[in-house]
C-alpha cells in the first residue's frame, strides 16, 4: 500500500538524501542510454555443447520448463567468454522477455568489447535501463524483471556480474564453493542471524528476491574476480536448480564428463518435482596450454 502522507525529514537527513541522490545522478551520466530495442529471441530447450579455443573452455547448458510451470521464464547465456542463467519475472509474457532481452541485451553489447569487470557491469546497467524503459512503454509488461548471473572470461581472471538469487559455483580441487550471494527476504535474514539455511529452504517467501534487473531504472550488481585455473569447472544456475538438488549432489555429478553433468543435473531437479524452470550452464577450464 502506498502511503499519502508527506514524509518529513531533519535538515540533516535532507542534507544526506540530496548528496546520495547527487551521486547516482552523476554516476549514471557515465551509463550509455540504449539507442534501439533490443531484439528478444526466445529460449530454446538447451544449447549445444560448445568448445571455444579462443578462451579455453567447454560449455555444456540445459534449460527446461520443469514439471508444474507451463513457460519458462529462463534464458541461459552462452557466448564465449560470456556465460550466465537469468530468470525472469512478471506476469503476461514479462517473465521470458525480460530474461531475454536480459541475455540478448548482454551478448549485444559485449560481444568485441574488452573482457573486464568494468565493461561487464556497465553491460548490466544499460540492459537493465533497457528493461525498465520497455516495462514503462507497455503496460502489460510493468514490474517485469530478471535475475541474471553470469560470467566474462579474461585472459588470467573470470570477472562475475550478479543480481537476484540465480548462483555461481566454483568446482575446484574437488570443493564445490558458491561463490555469489543470494539477492533474496530469507537470505538475508540468514546473514542477519534471524533463520538458519534449513529454515530458509522451507520459508513461504523463500522465492521473494530483494534485487532484480529491469525493476528499478538503477541496479546494484554484485561485482567479483576469481583467477582462473585449469580444471575448473563453473556452474551457473537459476533457483530452479539450487533449490530442489543439494549441494552434495551437485557435488557429486561434477565427477562426471561435462555433458553427463549436465543431463544428471537437470534429471536431479526434474526428479525432485521441478516446481520452477530449471536452467544450469557448465564451464570447464581447459587452461591456455589447452
Amino acid at each position: 500500500m502506498k502511503n499519502n502522507h508527506p514524509m518529513h525529514f531533519t535538515d540533516e537527513t535532507a542534507k544526506h538524501l540530496m548528496e546520495f541522490q547527487a551521486e547516482e545522478q552523476e554516476e549514471e551520466k557515465n551509463i550509455p542510454e540504449p539507442t534501439k530495442p533490443i531484439p528478444v529471441v526466445f529460449p530454446a530447450p538447451s544449447v549445444p555443447g560448445h568448445t571455444d579455443d579462443e578462451c579455453h573452455v567447454c560449455c555444456e547448458s540445459r534449460t527446461d520448463v520443469g514439471c508444474v510451470r507451463k513457460v519458462n521464464q529462463d534464458a541461459v547465456i552462452v557466448d564465449p567468454p560470456l556465460f550466465g542463467v537469468a530468470d525472469g519475472m512478471g506476469g503476461h509474457q514479462g517473465g521470458e522477455i525480460a530474461s531475454g532481452e536480459c541475455r540478448d541485451g548482454m551478448i549485444s553489447f559485449l560481444r568485441g568489447r574488452n573482457s573486464d569487470a568494468e565493461m561487464l557491469e556497465t553491460a548490466v546497467k544499460v540492459v537493465n535501463r533497457r528493461i525498465h524503459i520497455r516495462a514503462g512503454e507497455d503496460t502489460s509488461l510493468s514490474g517485469m524483471g530478471t535475475t541474471l548471473t553470469c560470467a566474462l572470461f579474461g585472459e588470467k581472471e573470470v570477472y562475475i556480474a550478479h543480481v537476484g538469487d540465480s548462483r555461481c559455483y566454483l568446482y575446484r580441487d574437488g570443493n564445490l564453493e558458491q561463490i555469489t550471494d543470494d539477492h533474496s527476504m530469507v537470505m538475508e535474514m540468514v546473514r542477519a542471524g534471524v533463520l538458519t539455511k534449513e529454515q530458509a529452504a522451507v520459508h513461504p517467501m523463500r522465492n521473494v528476491i530483494t534485487r532484480a534487473v529491469g525493476s528499478d531504472r538503477s541496479v546494484q550488481v554484485d561485482m567479483i574476480t576469481k583467477e582462473r585455473k585449469t580444471g575448473d569447472i563453473w556452474l551457473f544456475c537459476s533457483d530452479g536448480l539450487h533449490g530442489q538438488v543439494e549441494e552434495q549432489e551437485i557435488k557429486d555429478y561434477l565427477h562426471l564428463p561435462l555433458a553427463q553433468a549436465a543431463d544428471a543435473l537437470l534429471a536431479a531437479a526434474m526428479d525432485a518435482g521441478a516446481p520452477d524452470n530449471v536452467s544450469l550452464v557448465l564451464v570447464l577450464d581447459k587452461g591456455a596450454e589447452a
